[in-house]
């Protein structure tokens, strides 16, 4: 749930934001080849829900910079000790990780519609942490970026790791809440949140971002949006 802060904190922090997608790619969320997918109901709810927010957000001027997930071997995956324990393991929601976003497997790919021309495409990340292994700071630092908008899968791992990893590097950061799922389920997604604005960010909703930027830029939003 969004923090009751939280529009208040982006029309007082946000100065320059930009927009961070965090594997929003067919390895979680295509049904017919995802490695850890999300359910296929809500794979399909949250592109439908991020598509016209991404667009949204580059109508007001914000870069959008995707972050993918991709190996070069399974043992890249496996040198992480949790994974290694759980892959293969019955019952585990990592089970299929070491064939997770390998680079001959079509999982890389973004989603229909996730991209478009002149966003930043990042394919180095190896960990839950965006940070980790990419040039993301640098991109974002040499930008001027002091703010972040950050979507994606999954709430209760990668959207947290790289939620703390922003915070503790000194940016502004904002979840948006139409933004982000979990292939755990609700409960988890909403723990997630709970952590996530108990001590390192705000959980915001997509149409009060888009009310501070267009009072800023004086930019009509669609009907639609």
């Amino acid at each position: 749930m969004p923090a009751t802060e939280a529009g208040e904190a982006f029309a007082t922090l946000a100065t320059n934001p930009a927009v961070i997608t965090i594997d929003l790619h067919r390895g979680h969320l295509d049904p017919s080849v995802a490695t850890l997918p999300l359910p296929a109901e809500a794979s399909a709810a949250l592109v439908a829900r991020v598509v016209p927010l991404l667009d949204a957000y580059r109508e007001r001027g914000l870069p959008v910079i995707h972050v993918v997930t991709a190996y070069r071997s399974r043992q890249e995956i496996l040198s992480n000790p949790f994974w290694r324990f759980q892959s293969g393991r019955p019952g585990s929601t990592r089970r299929e990780i070491a064939e997770h976003n390998l680079e001959w497997l079509p999982g890389l790919e973004l989603m229909p519609g996730i991209e478009r021309s002149g966003d930043v495409v990042i394919r180095t990340k190896k960990r839950y942490d965006c940070f980790i292994g990419t040039d993301l700071e640098f991109v974002l630092r040499s930008g001027g970026h002091d703010t972040l908008l950050i979507m994606g899968v999954n709430t209760n791992s990668c959207v947290l790791a790289t939620s703390l990893a922003a915070s503790v590097r000194d940016f502004a950061v904002f979840v948006v809440e139409e933004g982000v799922d979990t292939m755990l389920g609700r409960a988890m997604h909403r723990a997630a949140e709970e952590v996530i604005q108990a001590s390192f960010a705000w959980v915001i909703d997509a149409a009060t971002t888009l009310d501070v930027l267009r009072s800023r830029r004086g930019i009509a939003l669609p009907a639609s949006v």
